[in-house]
């Protein structure tokens, strides 16, 4: 009897913690009140920036929660554990620069608000788990604060994905005796060519109707990669837009006062160094200057799910001063730097969230860690900017920093960081307006754009890209922007990289001898193309035709040496008129073969689909798709859709491209119009899982509930985490 009692005495002791913190979770819950209106959309609001964090990351959870616990298997480096043995070398680039012991370090020494932010995640991630025991997680069964810290930037892919697969595969690899080939998708996923980045526009209050700042928000990237959603509390944070899955800030949107949108850049701001090493006495050391330092090493393993269980390789990996060894080249060792900062990286994510007006946003741009990202801002003081990319290396000039660089040669060595005002920067132009569109920011506002001479090369490897070009032609000249006009813009449907290339073709065709067979092939197709107006539509023959022959001729370019043109360039003048003019013939032979004439309208080819919760999404020809007028971001098209075509299917379903788009207004209170691609919800089963695939196929945005009065009549429930069930 005794036994029994201390048994009993020992598991309520060993259940007690657990309870403690169930009810520190509900008391924490209690403070949140989740609003669903009739999209789906979370409004989330609480007592304290805490309370916010913590109802935002539940109201994630419910509604993909799969996404959110992927981005964090991703962000640690345990994929593998997850997706199997494929995934073992992205698991092994992650571990290089995560360490989940010197997270939690660095977690420990934040500062108290952020920790406080950090825990109030962890705490609604295990209370969604707690309260919906149905979720089976595939890896995290547990969250813990410092993890927040793996994830501290929303970009579409981190510097750390600038580090190939490849590469990194074939140095450490062959460390494994026996162990698995280089997987045959990594060059693939390596060379991704799909334009992604985004489009950010803001218009200043003397080119609108209205008298006040103008901001499009328009990221592109893969479908579903980040959720709509509000975020309030007491403590004054009151933001809106879109937040990747799985972090508890606003990554792209605006408050009542202020919005900010980010774009990939063309910075170069992370460098590969040459090593100079030697293996003596069983240790390897490298040359720096007149020096010779050790190489530090680390065992690294990485575990992988197998079909009978859990197995594990087992890495010695190596780093210099620079950073860790990611490759090999003519026999040396090459390792690469880049930006290294997870706690200023998560503090400025969040707090320019709750800045107000273009003092405060700059000064959270003073952190220097929205690493590879160009800003557009605008608020309701009339101030609109284009902040280049924030975090920029001093370097010496003398070195060609898109190679390689002497490690050992100390003048290398990084020399601080480039100052704000240091950068190609446009700061209320006298044009009115500003945008970029991962091109250079040398015509961000146009005539009062920065000028390129003023700044180091490495500020900057983009050139003008198509939609650069697009989004000049659209906004200049103009002084009567509203908030459906500058919609209008962004859906508007030139395609300027055709404007080189259809002339092009058409000389190439003039010029063949009227004996090839080509010539009298392509007569119509040709004709069609010299006099379409270069334009996108789903009624559109002319555009099915355009895109077919650029991809083919983009593919066939590809193989060819384009010395130091940009693809661009050699595709407008370089190009044979031979490979011109087969590119066509190839275009309209797939037509033919795929949908039985090559006359056949976009809309029938280019799709919306979305079926499946499957990350990479399965498509199917026979099932409900919807027509899709705008095209690649590649012909410069400012809505962007990139697409996939799987084996066995003739049509091109999208993937990637206009993922979120707001257009908002900034005054005495703020108007905003929105969509998200398909729906917000991840769960097939959901009203809200492909409610605005017609809107967002159209461009039709919807009206943004920013305010609670919005809110009335639009409420499809409310709640408290915990109590979400219908």
């Amino acid at each position: 009897m005794k036994k029994a009692l201390l048994l009993v005495v020992a598991l309520a002791s060993a259940c007690a913690p657990a309870n403690q913190e169930v009810t520190a979770w509900e008391q924490q819950a209690a403070n949140v009140t989740i609003t669903r209106d009739d999209w789906g959309i979370a409004h989330i609001k609480g007592k304290t920036d805490a309370d916010a964090v913590f109802g935002m990351i539940y109201a994630q959870a419910e509604d993909d929660f799969h996404r959110v616990e992927t981005n964090y298997l991703y962000s640690m480096g345990r994929l593998a554990e997850a997706e199997g043995e494929a995934e073992i070398w992205r698991d092994l680039r992650m571990k290089l620069f995560i360490n989940p012991d010197s997270l939690q370090a660095m977690q420990g020494r934040s500062p108290g608000w952020l920790q406080a932010l950090m825990t109030a995640w962890a705490n609604g991630l295990n209370y969604y788990l707690h309260t919906h025991p149905e979720v089976t997680p595939r890896v995290i069964t547990r969250f813990e604060p410092w993890m927040a810290l793996s994830f501290s930037e929303g970009s579409i892919g981190g510097d750390i994905e600038r580090v190939s697969l490849a590469r990194l595969a074939e140095f450490y690899g062959q460390q494994l005796s026996g162990g698995p080939p280089v997987p045959y998708n990594l060059a693939a996923r390596d060379e991704d060519e799909e334009p992604r980045g985004s489009n950010g526009i803001a218009i200043a209050p003397s080119h609108t109707t209205g008298g006040h700042a103008l901001l499009l928000i328009n990221p592109h990237t893969s479908f579903f990669f980040r959720s709509e959603l509000q975020m309030t509390s007491d403590e004054g944070l009151n933001a809106y837009g879109a937040a990747t899955w799985g972090q508890f800030f606003i990554y792209q949107g605006f408050n009542d006062r202020a919005g900010w949108m980010h774009t990939s850049s063309g910075v170069d701001n992370i460098d590969e160094y040459l090593e100079t090493t030697e293996q003596r006495d069983g240790k390897w050391l490298y040359r720096f200057g007149a020096e010779e330092r050790p190489v530090a090493s680390a065992t690294i393993t990485v575990p992988f799910k197998t079909d009978s269980g859990m197995a594990s390789r087992t890495f010695t990996v190596y780093r210099t001063h620079h950073g860790p060894v990611v490759r090999e080249q003519d026999g040396r060792w090459v390792s690469v730097r880049l930006m290294e900062e997870p706690i200023k990286a998560l503090t400025q994510s969040y707090r320019r969230t709750k800045t107000t007006n273009y003092q405060g946003f700059r000064k959270t741009m003073e952190l220097h860690t929205n690493s590879s990202n160009n800003t557009i801002f605008a608020d309701a003081e009339g101030n609109i900017a284009y902040f280049h990319a924030n975090f920029v290396p001093r370097r010496d000039t003398r070195f060609d920093w898109r190679l390689p660089v002497e490690g050992a040669d100390p003048a290398t060595d990084w020399q601080g960081v480039h100052e704000i005002d240091e950068s190609p920067n446009a700061i209320n132009p006298s044009t009115g307006w500003l945008y970029n569109s991962n091109n250079w920011p040398y015509s961000a506002a146009g005539t009062a754009s920065p000028k390129q001479a003023d700044y180091p090369s490495y500020m900057d490897r983009g050139e003008e890209n198509p939609r650069g070009v697009h989004a000049i032609r659209v906004l200049q000249d103009r002084k009567d922007f509203t908030v459906a006009s500058l919609i209008e813009a962004a859906y508007d449907s030139q395609l300027p990289a055709f404007d080189d290339l259809i002339p092009s073709l058409v000389n190439a065709w003039e010029g063949s001898s009227r004996s090839d067979p080509l010539r009298a092939k392509l007569a119509e197709p040709v004709a069609m193309l010299r006099g379409w107006d270069r334009r996108w539509s789903v009624e559109s023959v002319p555009t099915a035709v355009a895109v077919f022959w650029g991809e083919e001729l983009w593919r066939r370019t590809r193989a060819e040496d384009l010395e130091d043109l940009s693809i661009y360039q050699y595709l407008a003048t370089r190009a044979a008129p031979t490979m011109r003019l087969e590119s066509l013939a190839a275009a309209v032979d797939q037509l033919e073969a795929d949908f039985g004439t090559w006359k056949t309208p976009w809309g029938e080819i280019n799709r919306f689909q979305r079926l499946t919760d499957d990350i990479v999404h399965p498509f199917r020809d026979s099932a409900l798709s919807i027509p899709v007028g705008f095209t690649s971001a590649r012909w410069g098209s400012l809505a962007s859709f990139g697409t996939r075509r799987q084996d066995g299917q003739k049509k091109l379903y999208g993937t990637s491209g206009n993922s979120f788009v707001a257009v908002v207004e900034f005054g005495d209170s703020v108007r905003a119009r929105a969509v998200t691609a398909g729906g917000l919800s991840g769960n097939p089963r959901s009203p809200h899982f492909n409610d605005q695939a017609l809107r967002y196929s159209t461009g039709d945005l919807r009206e943004v509930y920013f305010y609670r009065n919005h809110l009335a009549g639009h409420i499809e429930r409310e709640y408290r985490p915990g109590h979400d069930q219908p």
